[in-house]
């Protein structure tokens, strides 16, 4: 497992999938307010895995959000794919995170009245960039490289919780992104199915050189991967 790098040592450019560069996000008004984030900048490689870990509290989460264009910083910048994002609209903010963004968070949020299948054509859909026929042949292969190719047309009530996340892997590849953001993936599932989403979370993103932060509390999973960042009182340490 590699250590934090110092920032004298650059990836290079064409490797960087995102990069965050000097970013604060202060939460709460008045007395209460609260400097999250102190200046934070990362970059995400492709074909890594990083982790970003720390006590609860410390901006792992907030970081990710940000990092997901699900919120704005305060301040500092945020490219993804040599694109500067953290100062676009709503609109072309969604369609960023569409296009070139998957998300696999704690609780799977699947849409459970529908089948696995369905969950994974959604962000296809959406994007519309694929034929419907496409589509389809696309989120077959998935499922079935993610194990559930007999459990298509399962509803997300028939499949068990290491089942359901595995269906909230396959779409968060569906529209093939550059980034891969993960809250806690493996949190709510037990150790021998923490192990199999993970292997094959990262086995492929990794096949599909694709960039992977995670944050996580399981240090046994932190350690597998190729990078660690930890995090304390809003800064990396």
């Amino acid at each position: 497992m590699s250590q934090t790098r110092p920032q004298s040592a650059l990836a290079n450019r064409g490797d960087v999938v995102l990069r965050c560069t000097g970013l604060h996000r202060y939460l709460g008004e008045g007395e209460g307010r609260v400097h999250v984030l102190r200046g934070v900048s990362f970059e995400g490689e492709r074909g890594k895995v990083c982790a970003i870990v720390g006590p609860s509290g410390c901006g792992k989460s907030t970081l990710l959000y940000l990092m997901g264009l699900l919120d704005r910083p305060d301040d500092g910048q945020i490219e993804l794919n040599g694109q500067t994002v953290s100062n676009h609209d709503d609109v072309a903010r969604t369609a960023a995170r569409g296009a070139h963004i998957g998300f696999v968070f704690q609780f799977h949020f699947l849409m459970l009245e529908f089948t696995a299948l369905e969950n994974v054509l959604m962000p296809m859909r959406k994007l519309a960039k694929l034929q419907p026929a496409e589509m389809e042949a696309r989120a077959h292969a998935l499922l079935g490289s993610v194990g559930l190719g007999a459990k298509t047309h399962r509803l997300g009530t028939q499949l068990s919780g290491g089942e359901q996340q595995r269906v909230a892997i396959a779409r968060a590849l569906a529209n093939e992104p550059a980034l891969i953001l993960a809250d806690e993936p493996t949190g709510n599932l037990d150790v021998k199915n923490s192990a199999m989403v993970f292997d094959l979370l990262t086995q492929l993103a990794k096949e599909n050189n694709q960039a992977v932060v995670l944050v996580t509390h399981n240090p046994e999973i932190a350690q597998r991967c190729d990078l660690t960042r930890p995090m304390r009182d809003g800064v990396f340490v």
